[in-house]
């Protein structure tokens, strides 16, 4: 490579910092240049702890000055859209935390975009890029588990509302845990499972804990503020008849402080994703085929370095921009099954 490439990012928040620019700065092959926060102060303190030289409130002013190849974006989900638009039309790659935007249509404008571009467009969906999900991926395509028709994910925690950002505002997040944190376990069964067409959902929302109380083991929020629902529940049926049951929760009094797993029962095995573990049982005896003692927790940095490696011409594996607008589009269709209380055809 003649140069390094040139990276900023877009927002200055706590992902932005410890995981993106924090990754970035361990690729020699890359200058970390900018910093974009509409809170001048927020972009100016982040730079001044990473040692990265320019802080910027305008975006605008950034392409003009910097001229980066790499764009990370990582403002609030109401942005996602306009930010990574921005970044193609200014000839950019660009990692985009997940949701990849607030609907299937805006999420299938940055999809063609980047085609059109010919640029690399990824979303940060981290945890399929565990050592874990990898495994099972590669034992469901060489059949182990057989046809596997229940799927059950998991993203739920007893008290956990989000007491920073804006994870309660419904104008600029989108939704609540199934936008923050089912979205992740949903792209993470999806991938093991191989994107199989899905043929219609049907879902319930609840707002029951998050507008009573006002704390939990994540800070505090205002209850009269949170417009987000705090527990949801869908199944997914697909076209090959197997079904998908996703529960997720900001708040929701269960026995766990959290779970944050997928399992997959198929005809010939099951498996549980965190840790990697395959069983069945032969004659009436549980069997263990193979198990992980511990999950890869590395998760983020591996899926910034797939990304990296990508834009470097490395044929790794990506979250890209249409896997980003099938997950986009399962989310809202989703919401929809909620809202109106019946099943919503796909």
């Amino acid at each position: 490579m003649s140069r390094k490439l040139r990276v900023a990012i877009i927002g200055g928040g706590q992902v932005a910092e410890t995981v993106h620019a924090s990754y970035y700065l361990t690729r020699n092959e890359l200058d970390v240049v900018a910093v974009v926060d509409s809170h001048t102060e927020r972009a100016q303190s982040l730079a001044n702890r990473l040692g990265i030289p320019h802080a910027f409130s305008d975006a605008a002013e950034m392409y003009r000055q910097c001229q980066p190849d790499i764009v990370s974006v990582c403002t609030p989900n109401r942005f996602h859209h306009e930010h990574v638009l921005q970044a193609l039309e200014n000839g950019c790659h660009v990692m985009c935390e997940k949701p990849p935007a607030m609907t299937p249509e805006q999420a299938a404008e940055m999809r063609d975009a980047a085609r059109l571009a010919g640029k690399v467009l990824a979303y940060d969906f981290h945890h399929r890029f565990a050592c874990d999900t990898q495994f099972l991926r590669d034992q469901v395509v060489a059949g182990v588990l057989g046809e596997i028709y229940v799927t059950n994910a998991k993203a739920l925690r007893r008290c956990g509302v989000p007491g920073w950002g804006v994870f309660t505002n419904k104008e600029l997040q989108g939704g609540g845990p199934l936008i923050d944190i089912g979205i992740h376990m949903l792209d993470a069964a999806m991938y093991v499972l191989g994107f199989p067409a899905v043929k219609r959902v049907s879902a319930h929302a609840f707002q029951k804990l998050g507008n009573r109380k006002n704390s939990g083991q994540f800070g505090e929020w205002d209850p009269k503020t949170f417009t987000v629902e705090d527990a949801l529940f869908a199944t997914v049926e697909f076209h090959n008849g197997g079904i998908l049951r996703l529960e997720t929760s900001f708040a929701l009094n269960i026995p766990q402080q959290s779970v944050m797993n997928v399992e997959f029962c198929g005809i010939e095995a099951g498996a549980t994703l965190f840790p990697a573990h395959i069983y069945k049982d032969e004659a009436g005896q549980l069997v263990t085929l193979s198990q992980k003692e511990t999950a890869d927790n590395n998760r983020h940095f591996k899926s910034m370095q797939a990304f990296v490696d990508h834009v470097l011409g490395a044929p790794v594996s990506i979250a890209d921009g249409e896997q980003g607008y099938l997950i986009q589009q399962l989310v809202a269709a989703i919401y929809l099954a909620a809202e109106r209380g019946e099943s919503v055809e796909l």
